[in-house]
Protein backbone atom coordinates (compact mmCIF):
# COMPACT_ATOMS: atom_id res chain seq x y z
CA UNK A 1 0.00 0.00 0.00
CA UNK A 2 2.77 2.45 0.99
CA UNK A 3 4.66 1.67 -2.22
CA UNK A 4 1.63 2.44 -4.41
CA UNK A 5 0.92 5.63 -2.45
CA UNK A 6 4.55 6.75 -2.74
CA UNK A 7 4.60 6.16 -6.48
CA UNK A 8 1.40 8.14 -6.93
CA UNK A 9 2.64 10.98 -4.78
CA UNK A 10 5.93 11.08 -6.64
CA UNK A 11 4.06 11.66 -9.90
CA UNK A 12 2.03 14.45 -8.34
CA UNK A 13 5.14 16.00 -6.79
CA UNK A 14 7.10 16.01 -10.05
CA UNK A 15 4.17 17.51 -11.93
CA UNK A 16 3.79 20.22 -9.31
CA UNK A 17 7.47 20.98 -9.48
CA UNK A 18 7.35 21.36 -13.23
CA UNK A 19 4.32 23.64 -12.93
CA UNK A 20 6.22 25.75 -10.42
CA UNK A 21 9.04 26.22 -12.88
CA UNK A 22 11.54 23.93 -11.17
CA UNK A 23 14.42 22.46 -13.14
CA UNK A 24 14.14 18.72 -12.66
CA UNK A 25 16.99 16.54 -13.79
CA UNK A 26 15.97 13.39 -15.65
CA UNK A 27 18.75 10.82 -15.30
CA UNK A 28 19.41 8.68 -18.37
CA UNK A 29 19.69 5.64 -16.11
CA UNK A 30 18.42 4.62 -12.70
CA UNK A 31 19.96 6.62 -9.87
CA UNK A 32 22.29 4.93 -7.42
CA UNK A 33 20.73 6.80 -4.51
CA UNK A 34 17.16 7.99 -4.11
CA UNK A 35 16.12 10.50 -1.42
CA UNK A 36 12.52 11.39 -0.53
CA UNK A 37 12.19 15.02 0.58
CA UNK A 38 9.13 16.24 2.51
CA UNK A 39 8.10 19.90 2.34
CA UNK A 40 4.92 21.81 3.16
CA UNK A 41 1.94 22.14 0.82
CA UNK A 42 2.65 25.71 -0.38
CA UNK A 43 4.38 25.51 -3.75
CA UNK A 44 5.00 29.27 -3.73
CA UNK A 45 6.93 29.62 -0.48
CA UNK A 46 10.66 29.79 0.21
CA UNK A 47 10.81 26.19 1.46
CA UNK A 48 9.66 24.95 -1.93
CA UNK A 49 12.02 27.37 -3.69
CA UNK A 50 14.83 25.89 -1.62
CA UNK A 51 14.03 22.25 -2.30
CA UNK A 52 13.75 22.87 -6.05
CA UNK A 53 17.19 24.51 -6.05
CA UNK A 54 18.52 21.60 -3.98
CA UNK A 55 17.03 18.98 -6.31
CA UNK A 56 18.41 20.63 -9.43
CA UNK A 57 21.87 21.08 -7.93
CA UNK A 58 22.23 17.58 -6.46
CA UNK A 59 20.87 15.70 -9.46
CA UNK A 60 22.91 17.67 -12.00
CA UNK A 61 26.18 17.74 -10.03
CA UNK A 62 25.95 14.03 -9.30
CA UNK A 63 25.36 13.28 -13.00
CA UNK A 64 22.11 11.56 -12.08
CA UNK A 65 23.63 9.27 -9.45
CA UNK A 66 21.34 10.91 -6.87
CA UNK A 67 17.63 11.41 -7.43
CA UNK A 68 15.51 13.65 -5.19
CA UNK A 69 11.77 12.96 -5.00
CA UNK A 70 9.75 15.87 -3.62
CA UNK A 71 6.55 15.26 -1.66
CA UNK A 72 4.60 18.41 -0.81
CA UNK A 73 2.00 18.18 1.93
CA UNK A 74 1.22 15.96 4.89
CA UNK A 75 0.32 12.62 3.30
CA UNK A 76 3.52 10.80 4.26
CA UNK A 77 3.66 12.36 7.73
CA UNK A 78 1.32 14.74 9.52
CA UNK A 79 3.41 16.83 11.92
CA UNK A 80 6.92 17.55 13.10
CA UNK A 81 7.17 14.72 15.59
CA UNK A 82 5.83 12.16 13.12
CA UNK A 83 8.02 13.37 10.26
CA UNK A 84 11.16 13.40 12.40
CA UNK A 85 10.33 9.89 13.57
CA UNK A 86 10.18 8.93 9.90
CA UNK A 87 13.60 10.46 9.36
CA UNK A 88 14.92 8.51 12.34
CA UNK A 89 13.35 5.24 11.13
CA UNK A 90 14.58 5.75 7.58
CA UNK A 91 11.10 5.70 6.06
CA UNK A 92 11.72 9.34 5.07
CA UNK A 93 14.99 10.92 4.02
CA UNK A 94 14.85 14.75 4.06
CA UNK A 95 12.49 16.95 6.07
CA UNK A 96 12.19 20.64 6.91
CA UNK A 97 10.86 21.79 10.27
CA UNK A 98 10.39 25.06 12.08
CA UNK A 99 11.83 25.36 15.57
CA UNK A 100 8.36 24.72 16.95
CA UNK A 101 7.98 21.60 14.84
CA UNK A 102 11.17 20.06 16.20
CA UNK A 103 11.06 21.36 19.78
CA UNK A 104 9.21 18.32 21.12
CA UNK A 105 12.23 16.16 20.27
CA UNK A 106 15.05 18.71 20.32
CA UNK A 107 13.83 21.42 22.74
CA UNK A 108 16.97 23.56 22.42
CA UNK A 109 16.08 24.50 18.82
CA UNK A 110 13.69 26.99 20.45
CA UNK A 111 16.76 29.21 20.71
CA UNK A 112 15.51 30.69 17.41
CA UNK A 113 12.36 31.83 19.17
CA UNK A 114 14.35 33.87 21.68
CA UNK A 115 13.75 37.56 20.97
CA UNK A 116 16.13 40.22 19.72
CA UNK A 117 19.30 38.10 19.60
CA UNK A 118 19.83 38.54 15.85
CA UNK A 119 19.81 42.19 14.84
CA UNK A 120 19.32 41.81 11.07
CA UNK A 121 19.57 39.50 8.06
CA UNK A 122 23.28 40.03 7.64
CA UNK A 123 24.04 38.90 11.18
CA UNK A 124 21.58 36.00 10.98
CA UNK A 125 23.05 34.74 7.72
CA UNK A 126 26.62 35.05 9.00
CA UNK A 127 25.72 32.99 12.06
CA UNK A 128 23.88 30.33 10.09
CA UNK A 129 26.66 29.92 7.52
CA UNK A 130 29.25 29.61 10.29
CA UNK A 131 29.90 26.92 12.88
CA UNK A 132 26.88 27.48 15.12
CA UNK A 133 24.58 25.00 13.28
CA UNK A 134 27.07 22.23 14.05
CA UNK A 135 26.35 22.72 17.76
CA UNK A 136 22.72 21.82 17.11
CA UNK A 137 23.69 19.08 14.64
CA UNK A 138 25.88 17.34 17.19
CA UNK A 139 23.30 17.57 19.95
CA UNK A 140 20.55 16.25 17.67
CA UNK A 141 22.71 13.34 16.56
CA UNK A 142 23.40 12.47 20.18
CA UNK A 143 19.77 12.80 21.26
CA UNK A 144 18.48 10.74 18.32
CA UNK A 145 20.96 7.92 18.79
CA UNK A 146 22.82 8.92 15.65
CA UNK A 147 19.80 8.75 13.35
CA UNK A 148 18.79 12.38 12.66
CA UNK A 149 21.32 14.78 11.16
CA UNK A 150 20.86 18.53 10.73
CA UNK A 151 22.15 19.57 7.30
CA UNK A 152 21.50 23.31 7.24
CA UNK A 153 19.40 26.11 8.70
CA UNK A 154 17.70 28.47 6.29
CA UNK A 155 14.81 30.89 6.59
CA UNK A 156 11.06 30.37 6.31
CA UNK A 157 9.08 33.59 6.14
CA UNK A 158 11.53 36.31 7.10
CA UNK A 159 11.10 37.83 10.56
CA UNK A 160 8.38 37.66 13.17
CA UNK A 161 6.94 41.06 14.08
CA UNK A 162 4.17 42.09 16.43
CA UNK A 163 0.90 43.01 14.74
CA UNK A 164 -2.42 44.03 16.26
CA UNK A 165 -5.90 45.39 15.65
CA UNK A 166 -5.86 48.21 18.22
CA UNK A 167 -2.98 50.70 18.04
CA UNK A 168 0.55 51.54 16.95
CA UNK A 169 3.07 49.80 19.20
CA UNK A 170 6.23 51.86 19.63
CA UNK A 171 7.52 50.65 23.01
CA UNK A 172 6.79 47.73 25.34
CA UNK A 173 4.36 49.89 27.31
CA UNK A 174 2.13 50.00 24.22
CA UNK A 175 1.79 46.21 24.45
CA UNK A 176 0.18 46.45 27.89
CA UNK A 177 -3.02 44.43 28.06
CA UNK A 178 -3.14 43.35 24.41
CA UNK A 179 -4.34 39.78 23.88
CA UNK A 180 -1.63 38.28 21.67
CA UNK A 181 -2.08 34.97 19.89
CA UNK A 182 0.65 32.41 20.54
CA UNK A 183 1.10 28.74 19.86
CA UNK A 184 0.65 26.29 22.73
CA UNK A 185 4.24 26.51 23.94
CA UNK A 186 5.84 28.02 27.00
CA UNK A 187 8.52 30.18 25.41
CA UNK A 188 6.36 32.46 23.21
CA UNK A 189 3.92 32.81 26.09
CA UNK A 190 6.76 33.86 28.40
CA UNK A 191 7.82 36.48 25.85
CA UNK A 192 4.35 37.97 25.52
CA UNK A 193 3.98 38.12 29.31
CA UNK A 194 7.40 39.76 29.67
CA UNK A 195 6.25 42.55 27.35
CA UNK A 196 3.11 43.17 29.41
CA UNK A 197 0.60 41.58 27.04
CA UNK A 198 -1.67 38.58 27.55
CA UNK A 199 -0.72 35.36 25.70
CA UNK A 200 -3.71 33.57 24.18
CA UNK A 201 -3.07 30.21 22.50
CA UNK A 202 -5.22 29.91 19.37
CA UNK A 203 -4.96 27.29 16.59
CA UNK A 204 -3.73 28.82 13.34
CA UNK A 205 -6.91 28.02 11.33
CA UNK A 206 -9.01 29.86 13.93
CA UNK A 207 -6.94 33.04 14.00
CA UNK A 208 -8.85 35.00 11.33
CA UNK A 209 -12.16 34.58 13.16
CA UNK A 210 -10.46 35.28 16.48
CA UNK A 211 -9.33 38.69 15.19
CA UNK A 212 -12.84 39.42 13.96
CA UNK A 213 -14.47 38.57 17.27
CA UNK A 214 -11.84 40.11 19.52
CA UNK A 215 -10.80 36.83 21.12
CA UNK A 216 -7.28 38.01 20.31
CA UNK A 217 -6.04 41.47 19.34
CA UNK A 218 -2.61 40.68 18.02
CA UNK A 219 -0.11 38.09 16.86
CA UNK A 220 3.58 37.58 16.14
CA UNK A 221 3.95 36.71 12.46
CA UNK A 222 5.83 37.47 9.28
CA UNK A 223 4.24 39.83 6.77
CA UNK A 224 3.80 37.13 4.11
CA UNK A 225 1.75 35.05 6.54
CA UNK A 226 -0.30 38.11 7.52
CA UNK A 227 -1.15 38.93 3.92
CA UNK A 228 -1.47 35.32 2.78
CA UNK A 229 -4.09 34.69 5.45
CA UNK A 230 -5.85 38.03 4.71
CA UNK A 231 -5.66 39.08 8.35
CA UNK A 232 -6.18 42.79 7.50
CA UNK A 233 -9.70 41.81 6.39
CA UNK A 234 -10.25 40.64 9.96
CA UNK A 235 -9.10 43.96 11.42
CA UNK A 236 -5.32 43.58 11.72
CA UNK A 237 -4.12 47.13 10.97
CA UNK A 238 -0.89 47.79 12.85
CA UNK A 239 2.49 46.11 12.35
CA UNK A 240 5.57 47.02 14.35
CA UNK A 241 8.77 45.96 12.59
CA UNK A 242 10.57 44.95 15.77
CA UNK A 243 12.01 41.81 14.14
CA UNK A 244 11.98 39.94 17.43
CA UNK A 245 12.63 36.49 15.95
CA UNK A 246 14.29 35.15 12.82
CA UNK A 247 12.13 32.40 11.36
CA UNK A 248 14.68 29.63 11.08
CA UNK A 249 14.07 26.53 8.95
CA UNK A 250 15.88 23.37 9.99
CA UNK A 251 16.61 20.82 7.26
CA UNK A 252 17.11 17.26 8.52
CA UNK A 253 18.29 14.05 6.87
CA UNK A 254 18.47 10.41 7.86
CA UNK A 255 22.04 10.18 9.08
CA UNK A 256 22.76 6.68 7.81
CA UNK A 257 21.51 7.51 4.32
CA UNK A 258 23.94 10.42 4.26
CA UNK A 259 26.84 8.35 5.64
CA UNK A 260 26.19 5.63 3.05
CA UNK A 261 27.06 8.04 0.24
CA UNK A 262 30.57 7.94 -1.19
CA UNK A 263 32.68 10.91 -0.16
CA UNK A 264 32.31 12.75 -3.45
CA UNK A 265 28.51 12.58 -3.25
CA UNK A 266 28.55 13.67 0.39
CA UNK A 267 30.20 16.86 -0.80
CA UNK A 268 27.54 17.25 -3.51
CA UNK A 269 24.82 16.92 -0.86
CA UNK A 270 26.49 19.39 1.49
CA UNK A 271 26.90 21.89 -1.34
CA UNK A 272 23.30 21.27 -2.39
CA UNK A 273 22.05 22.17 1.06
CA UNK A 274 24.19 25.31 0.94
CA UNK A 275 22.51 26.28 -2.34
CA UNK A 276 19.14 25.56 -0.71
CA UNK A 277 20.06 27.74 2.26
CA UNK A 278 21.01 30.66 0.03
CA UNK A 279 17.72 30.36 -1.86
CA UNK A 280 15.72 30.47 1.37
CA UNK A 281 17.69 33.48 2.57
CA UNK A 282 16.81 35.40 -0.59
CA UNK A 283 13.23 34.32 -1.26
CA UNK A 284 11.50 35.91 1.77
CA UNK A 285 13.20 39.26 1.11
CA UNK A 286 11.77 39.39 -2.39
CA UNK A 287 8.31 38.19 -1.43
CA UNK A 288 7.99 40.56 1.53
CA UNK A 289 8.40 43.68 -0.64
CA UNK A 290 5.03 43.22 -2.31
CA UNK A 291 3.42 41.98 0.89
CA UNK A 292 4.39 45.15 2.78
CA UNK A 293 3.24 47.34 -0.10
CA UNK A 294 -0.10 45.54 -0.26
CA UNK A 295 -0.53 45.98 3.50
CA UNK A 296 0.04 49.73 3.27
CA UNK A 297 -2.14 50.08 0.18
CA UNK A 298 -5.18 48.73 2.04
CA UNK A 299 -4.65 51.11 4.94
CA UNK A 300 -2.23 49.19 7.15
CA UNK A 301 0.23 51.02 9.42
CA UNK A 302 3.90 50.04 9.56
CA UNK A 303 6.08 51.32 12.39
CA UNK A 304 9.86 50.88 12.62
CA UNK A 305 11.16 51.24 16.20
CA UNK A 306 14.13 53.52 16.72
CA UNK A 307 17.34 51.91 18.04
CA UNK A 308 16.45 53.25 21.49
CA UNK A 309 12.96 51.75 21.32
CA UNK A 310 14.36 48.44 20.07
CA UNK A 311 16.69 48.41 23.08
CA UNK A 312 13.66 48.88 25.33
CA UNK A 313 12.00 45.83 23.80
CA UNK A 314 15.12 43.73 24.30
CA UNK A 315 15.49 44.85 27.90
CA UNK A 316 11.85 44.07 28.66
CA UNK A 317 12.17 40.63 27.04
CA UNK A 318 15.47 39.69 28.71
CA UNK A 319 13.86 37.51 31.44
CA UNK A 320 12.98 35.06 28.67
CA UNK A 321 16.69 34.30 28.23
CA UNK A 322 16.97 33.14 31.83
CA UNK A 323 13.75 31.17 31.49
CA UNK A 324 15.18 29.38 28.45
CA UNK A 325 18.43 28.50 30.18
CA UNK A 326 16.66 27.33 33.35
CA UNK A 327 13.85 25.32 31.74
CA UNK A 328 14.98 23.96 28.38
CA UNK A 329 17.12 20.84 28.20
CA UNK A 330 20.39 21.79 26.54
CA UNK A 331 19.38 25.45 26.72
CA UNK A 332 22.48 26.95 28.40
CA UNK A 333 24.95 25.36 25.96
CA UNK A 334 23.00 26.35 22.85
CA UNK A 335 22.21 29.85 24.15
CA UNK A 336 25.86 30.56 24.96
CA UNK A 337 26.97 29.22 21.58
CA UNK A 338 24.49 31.44 19.74
CA UNK A 339 25.38 34.54 21.72
CA UNK A 340 29.09 33.94 21.05
CA UNK A 341 28.45 33.42 17.33
CA UNK A 342 26.36 36.59 17.17
CA UNK A 343 29.09 38.58 18.90
CA UNK A 344 31.70 37.38 16.42
CA UNK A 345 29.44 38.08 13.45
CA UNK A 346 28.55 41.57 14.63
CA UNK A 347 32.19 42.44 15.25
CA UNK A 348 33.24 41.28 11.78
CA UNK A 349 30.34 43.04 10.05
CA UNK A 350 31.05 46.26 11.95
CA UNK A 351 34.74 46.00 10.94
CA UNK A 352 33.82 45.54 7.29
CA UNK A 353 31.32 48.40 7.45
CA UNK A 354 34.02 50.68 8.83
CA UNK A 355 36.23 49.78 5.87
CA UNK A 356 33.38 50.24 3.41
CA UNK A 357 32.63 53.82 4.42
CA UNK A 358 36.22 55.09 4.38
Amino acid sequence: MLGRMTAALSTVAVGAALAAGGVLATPTQAADFNFRAIVGPDLNDEDYDGIIVFKDYVESRSNGRIEIEIFAGTTLCANGAECLQGISDGTLDVYISTSGGAAGIFPYVQVFDLPYLLRDDRVAEAVLTGEFPYVIRDKALEDSGGTIRLMTIGNTGGWRNFANTQRVVRTPSDMEGLKIRTIVADLPQELVKALGASPTPIPWPELFTSFQTGVVEGSKNGITDIMGMKFPDAGLKFVTLDGHAYMGALWWINNQRFLDLPDDLKVVMVNGFTELQQATFASPKRKSIQAYQDFVDIGGSLYVPTPEEKAMFREAASPVYDWFKDNVRGGPEVFDALVAAVGEAEAEIDRLNALAVQ
